[in-house]
């Protein structure tokens, strides 16, 4: 499968956003992820969509989503702990903000991710993590992106409940892809 995104590049895209802070950061990095990706960004408002999974709580900005492929920004002001989950899928995240701790089975050490580093999570590879305090990243995942949405709304329907957020999540998610399907992209 061809994919549109090269986690390199969009490390540059991360990168521009760090000299900046709240939203003078997030514009830098979708201005700079526009220019790099023309007609494949959302430019418009930043619509913050609550996110529960694995046992922690953000927000996600979604940017880009296809069947393939998404970009969005993670994070949240005040820290959380969960799961990472385990996709067929990669996901890269290229901090911006904060600090994020993980571990995977086995290791006795924390890995420490601060601004401008990249922590990657290969397919059928699980994390623990935890963001102890306010932190946000750019996170990209390629593969078969539809797989991973169990894992994304299962909070939110066993104990959340908040039909709201699983609406606005599906709602953006489809509608972005959509839009990548008009352009061809799968």
């Amino acid at each position: 499968m061809g994919y549109l995104f090269e986690p390199k590049v969009l490390h540059e895209c991360a990168n521009a956003g760090l000299n900046h802070q709240g939203e003078a950061m997030f514009d830098a990095v979708t201005e700079e992820l526009a220019r790099r990706y023309p007609g494949h960004i959302d430019t418009g408002p930043r619509k913050w969509i609550f996110n529960n999974a694995g046992g922690a709580m953000g927000q996600i900005a979604i940017l880009h989503a296809s069947l393939s492929e998404y970009v969005l920004i993670f994070g949240n002001p005040i820290g959380t702990e969960g799961h990472s989950g385990r996709y067929r899928t990669e996901v890269h995240d290229f901090m911006l903000s904060g600090e994020m701790w993980c571990f995977q089975e086995g290791q006795t050490e924390r890995v420490v991710y601060k601004p401008g580093d990249h922590a990657y999570l290969g397919p059928s590879e699980a994390k623990g993590y935890r963001v102890p305090s306010d932190a946000f990243m750019l996170e990209y995942a390629r593969g078969a992106v539809p797989t991973m949405l169990a894992f994304g709304l299962a909070d939110t329907v066993t104990s959340t409940l908040d039909l709201s957020v699983m609406a606005r999540t599906l709602g953006a998610y489809t509608g972005k892809v959509m839009r990548s399907l008009l352009q061809g992209k799968i």
